[in-house]
C-alpha cells in the first residue's frame, strides 16, 4: 500500500490547532484567516482518511487518529527545522568538514596557528588534517580527496589549481654535530661537494628536490645521494647517525635531535616557498574561510 505524502504546511497547521484547540486562536497564531486553516485541516484529514478533530461549539478536540498523528507531526517539523539549520550552517561555511593536506615541515611553522585560528572562528566545522608530501597533495587536490593543501614549492604548470604564498624562508645545511663544518657559523655549499646527501625522494616533491639539487649545481657539483627519506625528521635522524648531510628549510631547525647541527648557508640568498593550494573551481565557503585567515581570498 502506497503511503500518503503529508505536506509540511498542513502538518504545521495541524500541530498549532492541536495545541490551541480553537480554530480562531490557531488561525491568528498562524497569521491566516480561519477558512484557509479549516481547508488545510480538511485536506490533511482526507489524506489520513479519518477525522483528526471533533468540531465542538467554542473549540475542537483531538480524535484518536489526531492523538496518534501529533507526535509524528512534531517530529517531522522538528526534523525539517534541524535540516534547514544544518543546511544554512553548511551553506554559510559554519558546519561541514574541511580536508587539509600539509607537508610535515609546515607543522613547525604556519599550520598550528592556522588551525587554531580557524577553530576559534568556525568551531562547528570538522577539520580532517592529513600529513602528506607535496606531490601526493597535488594529486589529492586534483582527485578531490582534500580541499586545501599546504605544500612546498608549488608547480608552475597547474592551471586547475591556485596557490598563494604563506611562508618564505632560507635553506640551512644539516650536518652531523661532530662534522668539522659544524664548528663554523655558516658553510658554503661548495664545501659539501664531497659529502653523501640525505634527501627526500624526488617523486614526493619534485619542485623542492630540483631546487635543492639546482643549488648544488650552482655551486659547481652534483650531490651524491647516499640515503633518501620521506619525512624531514627522518632525514635529520639519518644525518645525526652520520649517513650524510642535507639541505633543508630553516624551520627544520625546530626539530631537536641529538647529534644534528644546523648551519646557515653563505650566501643565503636562496629561499624556499610554502603555499596554500586549492582547486580553481572550488566554491566552498569553508575554503574561503581558510584563505581569509591567511590574508588571501580566491581572487
Amino acid at each position: 500500500m502506497e503511503r500518503p505524502e503529508l505536506p509540511l504546511p498542513q502538518l504545521h497547521a495541524f500541530t498549532v490547532l492541536a495545541e490551541e484547540l480553537h480554530f480562531g486562536r490557531a488561525a491568528a497564531r498562524l497569521g491566516i484567516a480561519q477558512p484557509p486553516l479549516s481547508q488545510q485541516i480538511r485536506r490533511l484529514e482526507e489524506k489520513v482518511g479519518h477525522p483528526l478533530f471533533r468540531r465542538e461549539p467554542g473549540g475542537a478536540t483531538l480524535t484518536p487518529a489526531g492523538h496518534e498523528l501529533l507526535p509524528a507531526a512534531r517530529r517531522a517539523l522538528a526534523d525539517l527545522a534541524d535540516g534547514l539549520a544544518a543546511a544554512r550552517a553548511v551553506g554559510g561555511g559554519e558546519a561541514g568538514r574541511l580536508r587539509i593536506g600539509f607537508s610535515a615541515s609546515l607543522a613547525l611553522t604556519v599550520l598550528p596557528g592556522l588551525l587554531r585560528t580557524f577553530r576559534e572562528r568556525h568551531p562547528g566545522v570538522r577539520l580532517d588534517v592529513r600529513e602528506m608530501t607535496s606531490a601526493p597533495q597535488l594529486a589529492a587536490l586534483r582527485d578531490r580527496g582534500i580541499d586545501v593543501g599546504l605544500l612546498r614549492e608549488p608547480p608552475a604548470d597547474a592551471p586547475e589549481l591556485r596557490f598563494r604564498t604563506v611562508l618564505s624562508e632560507p635553506f640551512v645545511a644539516v650536518l652531523p654535530a661532530n662534522h668539522p663544518l659544524a664548528a663554523q657559523r655558516s658553510v658554503r655549499l661548495r664545501q659539501l661537494a664531497d659529502e653523501p646527501f640525505v634527501l627526500l625522494p624526488r617523486e614526493e616533491g619534485p619542485q623542492l628536490y630540483d631546487q635543492l639539487t639546482g643549488l648544488c649545481a650552482g655551486a659547481g657539483f652534483t650531490p651524491r645521494i647516499g640515503q633518501q627519506a620521506v619525512e624531514w625528521q627522518t632525514v635529520c635522524a639519518l644525518v645525526g647517525a652520520g649517513l650524510g648531510v642535507s639541505l633543508a628549510p630553516a624551520s627544520i631547525r625546530r626539530i631537536r635531535l641529538r647529534g644534528v647541527a644546523f648551519r646557515r648557508i653563505d650566501p643565503g640568498t636562496a629561499r624556499t616557498r610554502a603555499a596554500v593550494a586549492w582547486r580553481a573551481d572550488d566554491r566552498s565557503p569553508l575554503v574561503d574561510h581558510l584563505l581569509a585567515i591567511t590574508g588571501q581570498d580566491k581572487t
